[in-house]
């Protein structure tokens, strides 16, 4: 059975990333920080380069590939909550917002693996990640507040200091378990 629709199909460059915009900073975002968990996981448990590389592909293969078909469902899910209760329709092409997740996870979380296929020194290449990570952290939050018309510099500084922690705390956990499995 046919329901109404109040989906409205985006127009225009600007357009489109405001319809999208939940879907590529959401991707954008846990692409970067879960990757440069990877990297900082990986350096704190004192791996080499290598590990990084390997391990961080399959992150962005596995987690971007679940990222988006999470999001592609969780709206079909929605839709269907709609659909059972009798209210319009919100997203027509929930497929588009799961493609939109899937891109901006891989895009942005390539990033912080860009050290380590560079040629740079191997004691260098995480701090090279971590400034990568926290500019492209930080340039997401800009993003977002360009299309949003927030303040660029509070939303950059969000996104910045979350992923922040949230690199502290993948470094400690490699850390603790390399110290850990050092000691046995």
């Amino acid at each position: 059975m046919d329901r109404p629709s109040l989906h409205l199909e985006p127009h225009g460059a600007i357009g489109i990333i405001r319809h999208y915009i939940r879907d590529l900073v959401y991707g954008a975002n846990d692409g970067i920080i879960t990757t440069f968990a990877v990297v900082a996981g990986v350096a704190g448990g004192a791996l080499p380069g290598a590990a990084v590389l390997i391990i961080g592909a399959a992150n962005l293969a596995a987690d971007g590939v679940a990222m988006g078909v999470g999001n592609l469902v969780a709206i079909r899910a929605n839709e269907s909550a709609l659909a059972a209760d009798g209210l319009p329709q919100q997203e027509a092409f929930p497929w588009k917002h799961g493609a939109a997740t899937l891109i901006a996870f891989v895009v942005a979380g390539a990033l912080p693996l860009l050290p380590y296929m560079a040629p740079v020194a191997e004691e260098g290449r995480l701090a090279w990640s971590a400034a990568v990570t926290m500019s492209a952290l930080f340039g997401v939050g800009v993003a977002r507040a360009a299309v949003t018309r927030g303040r660029w510099w509070k939303s950059g500084l969000e996104m910045l200091l979350l992923g922040a922690v949230v690199a502290i705390a993948a470094y400690g956990a490699g850390s603790l378990v390399a110290w850990a499995v050092d000691t046995r």
